[in-house]
């Protein structure tokens, strides 16, 4: 992808001989003391081999978990540097401090082209308080910050926005491909723009919404989200999940978006049970026939139609919760063809998809649709809080990004 956001990235740096202190993301899940999903690890492998192909000394932090600032042995990264090492395809140096002498002591023992990981940076209490002493003592191990944790950029910890206020900073591919992708999205989109937006609360997404609605000229609302903007217009949703006290604050947005010429779209059927269970027995109905013993747990057929013949009007897709209660069949049925669908357009060069958001990726995962996305971001807390219109600490901090890319 070409680089749309003005920032600094790899392409500006000489690494040869250099230290090269890269924030990572290795907040992967383990099962049995072993990693169990590579995602973030092979994201991660195009920067770590660039920098090590151009001669730098990677040395690699990241946080894993919450240990509160304590030492806890099952969330240490020594088991994550080994599938980083199993990846990579060469050899990775781990360490079992991320300051001080044993890591200073690792550090200098690298060579040029080498990769080392040092342990887990939440260890210290300094990280999460972004103690300026912590900042210096990682500063001190490099010549050069180069920050490819995008999903770690809304927090200001020392690994994330205080190291950056000492060292030159630059993107790393993983993070420039992350700033591309949503500037593509939403600050400079091809229009017509649409937005999926689910999940099971508004007073959850009321930020995402509020800045959304400027953005976008149609928004697909979904999930249990659903249920309280039907219910506040006068739909019976049965014994469905909603907000009764959040109904003034549904018709707001629908009075807003009605004002900014945004055609916000709700489901037309439902697909209902009288209990939440894998296959349980289903009822479909129309919106205005849910049975009061019932809840909707699905979007209807005829809401997937019209969602595609949405989908075949856009150039530009944005996408953040699933559209019903995914996990379980035949729950899935309206995410799984509304996923397909935007993955085949996608494919077929009509739509530029981006999607995030922990639920989200589960759910296009789950359909078979993640990989015929433009971009899905494995970000979470990031993903929504730039969605949100918030300034990320972690860019920011960023020299080349300070004052010139911000979020939508």
């Amino acid at each position: 992808m070409a680089s749309t956001a003005k920032f600094r990235n790899l392409d500006a740096l000489d690494a040869k001989g250099k230290r090269v202190l890269l924030r990572a993301d290795l907040n992967v899940p383990m099962r049995d003391g072993a990693v169990s999903d590579l995602t973030r690890i092979e994201r991660l492998a195009p920067t770590i081999r660039e920098l090590a192909d151009k001669g730098g000394r990677v040395i690699v932090v990241s946080h894993f978990d919450r240990p509160k600032g304590k030492r806890v042995p099952e969330m240490s990264l020594a088991p994550v540097a080994k599938s980083l090492e199993a990846t990579l395809g060469h050899p990775v140096h781990f360490a079992d401090d991320c300051v001080g002498p044993v890591a200073e002591a690792a550090v200098a023992a690298l060579k040029d082209g080498e990769v080392l990981v040092l342990e887990n940076t939440r260890y210290h209490a300094g990280e999460e308080a972004n103690d300026p002493e912590m900042s210096k003592a990682l500063a001190s191990l490099a010549d050069v910050y180069v920050n490819d944790a995008f999903s770690a950029a809304h927090r200001a910890h020392a690994s994330t926005e205080g190291v950056a206020r000492h060292l030159p900073a630059h993107a790393g591919r993983l993070m420039e491909a992350e700033l591309n992708a949503l500037t593509l999205a939403l600050e400079d989109p091809e229009r017509p723009v649409g937005a999926v937006i689910g999940g099971a609360k508004i007073s959850t997404k009321l930020d995402l919404i509020g800045n959304i609605l400027s953005k976008v000229d149609v928004l697909i609302i979904g999930g249990a989200m659903a249920n309280t903007f039907l219910a506040a217009q006068g739909v019976s949703v049965g014994k469905s999940l909603q907000e009764p006290g959040m109904h003034d604050t549904a018709r707001q947005i629908l009075a807003d978006a009605k004002a900014r010429g945004c055609e916000i779209i709700l489901p037309v059927d439902a697909v209902c049970a009288s209990e939440f269970k894998a296959h349980a027995a289903t009822t479909t109905v129309g919106i205005d026939q849910v049975p009061a013993d019932q809840m909707i747990l699905d979007a209807g057929p005829k809401t997937v139609e019209l969602l595609k013949e949405k989908l075949a009007g856009l150039k530009t897709l944005v996408w953040n919760g699933p559209l019903g209660a995914f996990e379980i069949e035949p729950f899935d049925a309206a995410t799984n063809a509304l996923a397909q669908e935007a993955g085949r357009l996608t494919q077929a060069g009509r739509l530029r998809s981006v999607a995030g958001g922990g639920d989200t990726v589960s759910a296009l995962r789950h359909a078979g649709a993640a990989d015929q996305m433009s971009y899905v971001s494995t970000a979470g807390g990031a993903f929504l809080e730039w969605l949100e219109g918030k300034t990320l600490p972690g860019i920011l901090a960023l020299d080349a990004l300070r004052g010139i890319i911000a979020p939508v």
